[in-house]
This record gives structure tokens, C-alpha cells and sequence, in this order.
């Protein structure tokens, strides 16, 4: 009995982990499969050994919890989650349960939205609020976010005193697509799955964010209403139609349980041509007044179940293993495999993450593997069913795209190419080289640096300042005034301080903020190439990490040229930070709030021009808090710390 007490304790702290992983943090470890898996045996171990089941157990909850950095919101109507099934022998067991209290029982099919569960609330049919599931009772204030979705409604189509309807808000496929190209031209961690890219969406605390994200939503249920009656949930969704909702597509009403099975059969045939991702599909009793008298349980309403589809896997030959150089320079390999139908499309390609992965599995080319499709969308090799060739595939120890040697970095995955010029990186490291907090060269966008790789204007980052202004001119789009604005950005840009600069040559680990550190202490480019990692670990702030990426990235003669061609454009090399006295010296400021009558920037260089320097956070090690209005979680900090806490007036005095 130990040995059960144990395994389920196991399970629950497993399955905690998991779904705060899941559901808060938006980073999914594992396949929703295998979550589904653990969390059946949980509940069977708990049955059958009753003395152990607690009241706080994983079955027992609504997987989320509100998160702080929104305000909370009270559900009216506890938003519940659905009792899944993986059979259809488990969805005849759902209708025998039905059937033993209600007769002449019609069911309504439609598919489940693999996204975040929302709340829409209309008072006087206009929009008032809106709000996250959480863990079912408490969840997450999140109007502003969800004003900007394309397909919720700010006023309905017609004036009802109140109504509170619920939804599943998604990320089309294409737009994830999309976000995911832009993460990875940004060197950021790019989203697993949609339903993730959408619950970090929907989270941003800047609503602007979201907008750019292409979220959906479609509705789903009514959870309470004023001013009409309705008796059923198919007349409900129609009515939600009316109102200007976009509904859960193709829901059907079928008279038995064999018809809602050929639906849900249906609705897993089609998933693979869907231009959202489901994974499911769920049926629920249509009349409300059968729901009512079937109730629910503490966690799962008894008039309705959710079909979960399996991953469905293939065994197919891997014919070869093809490595792409991605735009943060990252090696990834892709397995090259016999077409094999999977989830209602051909697959002939298979994600193989890293070498740590190839090495785990045993992976080589000509082996027959099991192939399946992770959350619909990805294609992956799941395991070697049978070996065909010796020894394991091993990465190549040369960029496929530029030749330079490649290299892993300590505590990584990945296997990067570190050349600044090589081909395969060339459009994400321009963007980031004329960005805002780099180099700064207006004009110079993502999209019109595309258009100017495309058009054999610019091939290296140096030829940016060598850019043939007339040919410019007469491209689609430009005129001789856009070329001429162009030109001014790009000579303003080289008279920029070393600190842009370093930020702009886009080194692993070196952010804005170390580049300025690095610009101050070395004070001139060449002094910074010639630095050692002892050098530059004598800089406050900086790990072992960091000072190796800068001392790789330099080592490279691609770097070195790219400093000598950018050095002969006449790009400053040098710091222009003037140290006025060291009153500052060794103290550390934080900034925070709105000041009265200068930008946090503005105080930020006065701290640095008198030998302090300036931090993000709060810690022990900070010296003063300069706090304006609105000054938040960061004043609250200091002040649990004791740190000092100076307003505007008191720094200025401060610089007499």
C-alpha cells in the first residue's frame, strides 16, 4: 500500500508541474497525450484506493489559477472544464449515464477549440468585460486584450440588458506562422504550439502586442443571460449568430449516440485541412432543462464529454537528414522521410530538434522510425522502430551556409554557426543592426530591408553604408525623396555612440544594457576586440557566459572584417560617454515611474555622466530608487528591502 501512496503522490506532484507549465506559464514539456494519460491512471488509482483521494488533488481542478499581473475577476457561473474520453466505448458509458435519468435525448456535436477559455460580458448589448478561465471561479481581467480581436464584438447586434457568453480564443495556423518567423528573426524563443502563442497573447500587459498577434475567437456557450428565454444549446448558438458572435463552426444536432460518433469521426477526418487547431470534439445534451436536473460534478458538468483525439503515429524510412542554418543561427535538422498519411495530410518531412534528441533516440539515415504530428500542426520522429545503419547521425562541424566553423555553447542545445555574414542570417541580423536601440536608421524597416536583399542591394551588413541610393530611387514604391530620407538615416547612424554599435553587431547575450557597459569600460572598439574573458569579467554585471560569447564572436574573421569595412565607412568606433565626476561611482540606480520633468532616459545618462550606473531591477545591491508617479511593483520592492527611495527633486539636487 506504501507503494500505491507513493504513486499517487507521484502523480499528483507530476501532473501539478505539468499543468502549471501548461496553463500559466504557456510552455508546455509534454504532449497533451501524455498529460491526458497520467491524469486517467491518477484518477482510476484514486478510485480504486479511495483512502488516498484528497479533496486538492489535480482531478478535483480547473487546470489555471489567476495570474496577478491582471486583476481578478469572480466568475458569476463557474466556468468548468469537460470529462474527457478516448473511446467511443467511453462516449456509449457518457449516454448510458444520461440515459439513466433522461429519455428521448438529442445531442449536439461540434468541434473543441484548442485555445484559451475567455468570458465575454455585455451589459446593454456594448462590451464591458472580459476575462480568462483561471482555475474555474477566480480568473484574469483581460478587456483590453481582447477589445483588439478581430471577431469580438464590441456591441452586439442587438440590446440585451445583460449577457455573459463563453469562448475559446485561438491563433490561426497562418498567423502563428507568422508570429513564429517573427520571434526567430528577433533571436526570441518562439512559441511551441498555437495554443500557447495565443494564452501569451492574450496575456501581454501592452494590448498594442496582441493586436499585432492575428488572434480569433470563436463562442461557444451562453453562460447567463437577461431579457430572453432559450431552451437549448443549439437555439442558443444560433441566437449567438444573430447577436454578431462567431460561433463554434459545424455543430450539428443528431437524435443518437451512433450519429454523434459518425460526427465525431467526421470532425477528426477534417482536422488535418482546419485553419485552427482542435483536439477534440465535444457533445453535449441540447435541452436545458435535461442539463439542468443531470447537474454536474465538483468538476465536470455530467450533460457533457470531450473526445480526445490520439496522436495518431506512422511508421515510415528516414531517407536522409537535412541541416538548415535558421535566421538566430541556429543548426536544425530535418528529417528527409517516405511520404506517410498522418492526421489528414502527407508527410514526407519530420522535425529532429538537436542533436541531444538524434543521440537520445539513436536516430541515422535509413532507419524505419515512428512518425507523429505534435498537436496537429508539426510533424515528429517519435522513436527507431528498426535500425538500418550503424552509429547515430552526427552534425556537421561546418555551417552548411557559410563554411565558418560551428560551435555549441555551454549548457545548450543548439549548435550554432557564429559568423555575423553568414548568408543564412543575413535578413534577421540587418534588422536588429538598424533597430531602434542599435543602430538606429530610420527608414530602414524589416520589410524594406527585405526588399533590398531581394534586389542585390545589400548583401552584407557593411553595405548599408555603401548603398546605391539611385538605383534606390527607382524601385516600386520609392522616390528620389524616400532615397535622399534614407540617406540622411544612414549617415546620422555613424555618428552613434560604440555602445549602439556593439548592441547592433547582435553577439549572443549582449543586450543594449551590456553594451553600454562594455562601450564605457573598454572605450574603444579595438580595446573591446583585443579583450580577453579575465578582461572582461572584471565588468560588474558580466558572467563567464557573456565574456565568452563577446571573446567567440570576435575570434571570427568574418567579425574582424566587418569591423574594419564598417571602421573605412566612417562609423564611430569610439565612446562618447564623458564621465563629469565620480560622485556615483560604485552605486547602482533603479528607475521607475513617470518623472515630472525629464525622461527615465534622461536621468539614466546624467547617472552614468557623474559614474553610477543604472539597473532594472531592484536587489539589495541597489543604491537608490529614483520613483516617479505610477512607480508600481518596483517602489514596493525597495521598500521591503529598506532600499532608499529619492523622487526627481532630490536627484537634482543630488547633481549640484
Amino acid at each position: 500500500m506504501e507503494n500505491i501512496e507513493r504513486k499517487i503522490n507521484e502523480l499528483r506532484e507530476t501532473l501539478r508541474y505539468h499543468s502549471d507549465r501548461y496553463y500559466n506559464d504557456d510552455a508546455p514539456e509534454i504532449e497533451d497525450y501524455e498529460y491526458d494519460q497520467m491524469m486517467r491512471e491518477l484518477k482510476k488509482l484514486e478510485e480504486q484506493y479511495p483512502e488516498y483521494d484528497t479533496p486538492d488533488s489535480p482531478t478535483k481542478k480547473v487546470g489555471g489559477k489567476a495570474d496577478n499581473t491582471f486583476a481578478s475577476v469572480e466568475h458569476t457561473v463557474r466556468m468548468e472544464s469537460l470529462q474527457d474520453a478516448f473511446s467511443t466505448d467511453e462516449i456509449r458509458e457518457f449516454d448510458r449515464r444520461v440515459h439513466e435519468s433522461e429519455n428521448c435525448v438529442q445531442y449536439v456535436v461540434e468541434p473543441k477549440i484548442d485555445g484559451l477559455s475567455v468570458s465575454l460580458e455585455y451589459v446593454d448589448g456594448v462590451f464591458t468585460r472580459g476575462s480568462t478561465r483561471g482555475d474555474g471561479d477566480v480568473g484574469e481581467d483581460v478587456s483590453g486584450n481582447l477589445r483588439v480581436i478581430r471577431n469580438v464584438p464590441l456591441k452586439l447586434n442587438k440590446s440585451l440588458p445583460y449577457i455573459e457568453v463563453r469562448g475559446e480564443v485561438y491563433m490561426p495556423k497562418k498567423s502563428f506562422e507568422r508570429v513564429v518567423d517573427r520571434q526567430l528573426l528577433n533571436d526570441e524563443k518562439p512559441f511551441k504550439n498555437p495554443r500557447n502563442a495565443a494564452a501569451g497573447s492574450l496575456r501581454q500587459k501592452d494590448s498594442s502586442v496582441t493586436a499585432t498577434r492575428g488572434l480569433d475567437i470563436f463562442v461557444f456557450n451562453i453562460q447567463q443571460v437577461e431579457g430572453v428565454t432559450l431552451n437549448s444549446h443549439k437555439e442558443s448558438l444560433d441566437f449567438l449568430k444573430e447577436l454578431g458572435f462567431n460561433t463554434v463552426p459545424n455543430y450539428v444536432r443528431v437524435d443518437s449516440i451512433d450519429r454523434a460518433i459518425d460526427e465525431v469521426n467526421a470532425i477528426g477526418e477534417s482536422r488535418g485541412k482546419l485553419e485552427f487547431d482542435i483536439d477534440g470534439a465535444v457533445i453535449k445534451v441540447d435541452d436545458f432543462a435535461q442539463r439542468d436536473r443531470l447537474g454536474s460534478t465538483a468538476k465536470y458538468p455530467k450533460w457533457a464529454v470531450a473526445f480526445k483525439y490520439p496522436p495518431e503515429e506512422k511508421q515510415t524510412k528516414l531517407i536522409d537528414i537535412e541541416i538548415a542554418v535558421g535566421r538566430t543561427g541556429v543548426l536544425t535538422p530535418t528529417a528527409v522521410l517516405e511520404s506517410v498519411h498522418l492526421a489528414g495530410t502527407t508527410v514526407s518531412r519530420a522535425t529532429l530538434h538537436n542533436q541531444d534528441f538524434i543521440d537520445e533516440k539513436g536516430i541515422n539515415i535509413g532507419d524505419i522510425v515512428t512518425v507523429r504530428k505534435a498537436g496537429d500542426i508539426i510533424p515528429e520522429v517519435v522513436c527507431v522502430n528498426e535500425h538500418r545503419s550503424d552509429g547515430t547521425f552526427r552534425f556537421p562541424e561546418y555551417c552548411p551556409s557559410c563554411g565558418s566553423k560551428v560551435v555549441r555553447v555551454k549548457d545548450e542545445a543548439a549548435i550554432r554557426c557564429i559568423n555575423p555574414e553568414c548568408p543564412a542570417q543575413l535578413l534577421r541580423n540587418l534588422i536588429h543592426f538598424c533597430s531602434r536601440d542599435a543602430m538606429d536608421i530610420e527608414g530602414l524597416g524589416p520589410a524594406i530591408i527585405e526588399t533590398f536583399v531581394d534586389k542585390g542591394l545589400i548583401s552584407k551588413t557593411f553595405d548599408i553604408y555603401d548603398l546605391d541610393y539611385d538605383a534606390i530611387a527607382e524601385l516600386d514604391g520609392f522616390k528620389e525623396t524616400s532615397a535622399n530620407n534614407i540617406r540622411v538615416s544612414v549617415e546620422k547612424s555613424k555618428d552613434n555612440d560604440l555602445s549602439k554599435l556593439i548592441f547592433a553587431l547582435g553577439i549572443r547575450n549582449i543586450g543594449a544594457k551590456a553594451g553600454k557597459l562594455l562601450s564605457d569600460h573598454f572605450k574603444t572598439m579595438e580595446a573591446l576586440m583585443n579583450a580577453s574573458v579575465e578582461d572582461i569579467l572584471e565588468i560588474d554585471g558580466f558572467g563567464q557566459t557573456m565574456a565568452e560569447s563577446v571573446v567567440n564572436y570576435f575570434s571570427a574573421n568574418e567579425a574582424k572584417e566587418l569591423i574594419e569595412k564598417l571602421s573605412s565607412f566612417g562609423v564611430n568606433m569610439k565612446s562618447k560617454t564623458e564621465i563629469k565626476d565620480n560622485r556615483f561611482e560604485g552605486m547602482t540606480f533603479v528607475l521607475t515611474g513617470t518623472l515630472p520633468t525629464m525622461k527615465r532616459s534622461e536621468a539614466s545618462k546624467l547617472v552614468e555622466a557623474y559614474g553610477g550606473k543604472t539597473s532594472s531591477s531592484v536587489s539589495k545591491k541597489t543604491t537608490y530608487v529614483l520613483a516617479g508617479e505610477e512607480a508600481g511593483s518596483k517602489l514596493d520592492k525597495a521598500n521591503a528591502l529598506g532600499i532608499t527611495v529619492i523622487d526627481e527633486n532630490e536627484f537634482l539636487e543630488m547633481l549640484k
